[in-house]
């Protein structure tokens, strides 16, 4: 019976230790818990829903993740990433150029990895929303480096 009640009153601590914030400790963002953001017209064209899926990174960690959606025609400006970035498309159909490059089409399944400075942008077909989860790490607590939006006439270069 001691033991019954010695094992209670452990959990009950290690359960109230994981309720208390604790730099150092386990995280959980629950479910609801991280609100939608809409994509900052500085940085998109078009309807953009961004919804973290990462806590903010603590030091020595640096990777952050968003599902992100674009409405038909919506897309990134212009950007770069210090370290790179992981896309990996989850619904509707999509469009990614690097700079200099043809548009590539992207669909549910594909994953495009864009090395370290490499100048691109992303998003929507024109008919059609694209939903991806986006992966960058962070280099002294930068992610991105964005840039011009992209026009109208670059975008309808499509394949």
């Amino acid at each position: 019976m001691k033991s019954i009640a010695l094992t209670a009153v452990s959990l009950s601590m290690a359960a109230s230790a994981l309720a208390q914030p604790d730099n150092d400790g386990l995280q959980i963002a629950r479910n609801g818990s991280q609100a939608s953001a809409k994509g900052p017209t500085d940085y998109f064209t078009g309807t953009v829903r961004v919804d973290p899926l990462f806590l903010q990174p603590k030091a020595p960690a640096r990777t952050t993740g968003a599902y992100v959606t674009f409405e038909p025609g919506a897309r990134t400006a212009w950007h770069t990433h210090p370290i790179g970035q992981t896309l990996i498309v989850t619904a509707g159909f999509g469009l990614v150029q690097r700079w200099g490059d043809p548009v590539q089409e992207i669909r549910p399944g594909d994953v495009v990895w864009i090395p370290a400075g490499q100048k691109h942008w992303h998003g929507a077909s024109p008919t059609t929303a694209m939903t991806h989860i986006a992966i960058t790490e962070q280099e002294n607590g930068k992610a991105v480096d964005w840039m011009e939006k992209v026009s109208d006439a670059q975008y309808g270069k499509q394949p």
